[in-house]
This record gives structure tokens, C-alpha cells and sequence, in this order.
């Protein structure tokens, strides 16, 4: 995934999906590199590491833009994981995952991500699936959420990466 800096002058659905990627592809620099040891490492009391942020971020695209946004089934390997068991199964697995596999993984949800919003006629076409509070998020509002979760990420990223071997940057 190649980092592209975002256009300066585009629609509102080229934007947010260039600034996604751009976020997406800053995650997927943080982990490049990194032998096992690396993508384990973690910072302070904290239990997150590096693999687990990208494990987590797959989750998240294929949670939002599938099975919210388009009422898809969740895809593997979220359906057959034993959340009941464990809440944070993505972040305690991880750990586990060689990092060629972690990067496909996220690199297949991501493109599947893209593929889920470009099926939407425009940004304000409601969910399929609802809230917590009965409401439909729009596919706008799940671009902001994802954009907002993945650069939050990012920064937790950074510490991590940092951490690790004093790699710093964007």
C-alpha cells in the first residue's frame, strides 16, 4: 500500500477516500520492516501492540463498510473468532500472525472496503444495519468514523513504532 498525499481540490467523496487511504497506507508504513519481536513490543502497562493495531484496523474496515454499510456477512476470520471468549480477540491473536499475513489481511479488507463504498450511489445513502439507538449511519458518517479510527490509530501507532526502534515520522 503506497501513501499518496490526498488531492487538494476534489469532490467530497474523492477526498475522504484519498485521505483514508493515505491513513490507511501511514499504518501499513508503521509496521513494514518489523521482525516478530517488533510487531510484539509493547509500551508501558499497555497490551497493544503493533500487530494488534493492524489486526484491529482489518476488523474494523470489514465490521463498518460490509456488514454495516451493506449487511454482509462478517468475513473471515471475524465470523468463526470466539469473541464470546475473548472481546479483544484481534489485539490477543495478533501477536501470533506473521506480519505478511497481517498486511494481507488488512491490504484484501481494505480493498474490499473500497469496493463496499463505491456501490453506494452517493455518501448519504443510509446503512443497512442500524445503531445501538435504532438509527441508520450514512456511508459519509462510516468514511468520517474510519478516517477519525484509523488516524487515531496511527498515533498510538507511532508511540509503538518509536518504541521499538526509534523510527519516527509520518
Amino acid at each position: 500500500m503506497e501513501r499518496t498525499d490526498p488531492d487538494l481540490a476534489a469532490d467530497e467523496r474523492t477526498m475522504l477516500t484519498q485521505f483514508l487511504d493515505y491513513h490507511r497506507a501511514t499504518l501499513v508504513g508503521k509496521v513494514r520492516g518489523l521482525d516478530a519481536a517488533g510487531l510484539r513490543t509493547q509500551v508501558g502497562r499497555s497490551g497493544l501492540t503493533l500487530a494488534g493495531l493492524l489486526k484491529h484496523a482489518a476488523l474494523n474496515e470489514d465490521h463498518w463498510f460490509s456488514v454495516i454499510l451493506h449487511d454482509r456477512p462478517q468475513s473471515e476470520p471475524w465470523a468463526s473468532a470466539p469473541w464470546d471468549r475473548d472481546a479483544d480477540w484481534e489485539f490477543h491473536t495478533a501477536v501470533d500472525d506473521d506480519l505478511g499475513d497481517l498486511l494481507a489481511l488488512y491490504e484484501a479488507t481494505c480493498e474490499r472496503s473500497r469496493a463496499a463504498i463505491a456501490e453506494v450511489p452517493d455518501l448519504g445513502t443510509p446503512s443497512a444495519r442500524t445503531s445501538r439507538q435504532g438509527e441508520r449511519f450514512t456511508a459519509r458518517w462510516i468514511l468520517l468514523h474510519m478516517l477519525e479510527e484509523t488516524a487515531r490509530h496511527n498515533d498510538h501507532a507511532d508511540l509503538l513504532r518509536e518504541n521499538v526502534d526509534g523510527a519516527t515520522g509520518e
